[in-house]
């Protein structure tokens, strides 16, 4: 009976999601710092060019990139029965399905590559639907030691919960893995990230965590995610992949695609991220009236082969991540 009713939510949540699309029907760059978007349910948005994200239109996707996307509607509707057959699963199978490494568990249930990663958990945290202070995260107390003392627990047992919460400890931690080239998927991550990270002191972080800057705070987090992972026991790693999945089906159908500002093309592109990876939903120009339409061409080719590229060196490399992580990772105790 649960889960039939289950399944009716997620088939009303689809509908009702498919009515309150959010595509971009109109987009233009009307002056050197203002660009104008119009959604499909007829909302208009004045967007603050310098404050968007800026990006090159040359970018080597030898490694991963990452941008702030909105998660489209379909990507939302294919996670609510995504979610759906989970709980089948999670009520059916106990003890028998295992949460082993965070990024199999998160990739198992959101699917898609490393934007998509990215993207979810930061929603996630930005949203506190996964919180890094959760009492499933608390370590509990013990007072024996390992004999011998294992370096696992010599960095870990000021912890007070699986991640370094406390900003002392979490510099400190990144530090031992960056002199021991143990860093991981942290190095993957934007730079803005580490350097917001490592600039941030525990009174600063504890006074984030009390303000409305969600979207800065959950930029650390996610490095002191990153920075526990191999720390994570099976209740944690259920907890926080069900968390991700939890606040992408609840993603806002109203939520603005996000525009990128790709300064070497004068180019913006309104992005959002469906199951493959990222989409481009329109692209306009600064310059339009100043170039021929062979040049725009030849601009808008260089885009959509841009975004082309990024997605499968993203999908490539987290796939790489997913089965060799803990091979080349494990903190040996």
């Amino acid at each position: 009976m649960k889960n039939f009713l289950l399944f009716l939510l997620v088939l009303l949540s689809v509908n009702l999601s498919a009515q309150n699309s959010s595509s971009v029907r109109e987009m233009s760059w009307d002056s050197n710092f203002k660009i104008k978007v119009k959604l499909a349910n007829d909302s208009l948005h004045i967007l603050d060019v310098e404050k968007l994200h800026h990006s090159s239109g040359k970018i080597s996707v030898s490694s991963p990139v990452y941008y702030p996307v909105a998660l489209t509607q379909n990507f939302v509707e294919q996670l609510k029965g995504k979610a759906f057959e989970t709980e089948k699963e999670d009520t059916g199978n106990i003890g028998k399905v295992k949460y082993t490494t965070l990024w199999n568990a998160v990739h198992s249930r959101i699917g898609g590559g490393w934007g998509h990663f990215l993207n979810c958990f930061l929603f996630a945290l930005e949203t506190n639907q996964l919180n890094v202070k959760a009492p499933l995260m608390m370590r509990p107390e013990k007072r024996w030691k390992p004999k011998p003392v294992t370096e696992s627990y010599k960095r870990t047992k000021k912890w007070k919960y699986y991640i370094p919460v406390n900003q002392k400890l979490a510099i400190k931690e990144y530090y031992k893995r960056k002199k021991k080239d143990q860093l991981g998927d942290v190095k993957l991550l934007p730079e803005e990230f580490i350097q917001l990270f490592l600039n941030t002191n525990n009174s600063e972080y504890e006074k984030l965590r009390k303000s409305n800057d969600h979207k800065t705070r959950a930029k650390i987090d996610l490095v002191k995610i990153l920075l526990g992972a191999n720390y994570l026991g099976e209740t944690q790693i259920l907890y926080m992949s069900t968390a991700v999945l939890k606040s992408a089906i609840k993603y806002s159908a109203n939520l603005m695609p996000s525009v990128i500002v790709l300064d070497d093309l004068n180019a913006a592109v309104a992005l959002t991220l469906d199951a493959s990876g990222y989409k481009i939903e329109r692209i306009v120009f600064r310059d339009i009236e100043e170039v021929t339409t062979e040049e725009l061409d030849v601009r808008k080719t260089a885009i959509h082969s841009l975004i082309k590229n990024i997605n499968e060196v993203n999908k490539k490399l987290f796939e790489n991540r997913l089965k060799s992580y803990y091979k080349k990772m494990t903190v040996k105790g």
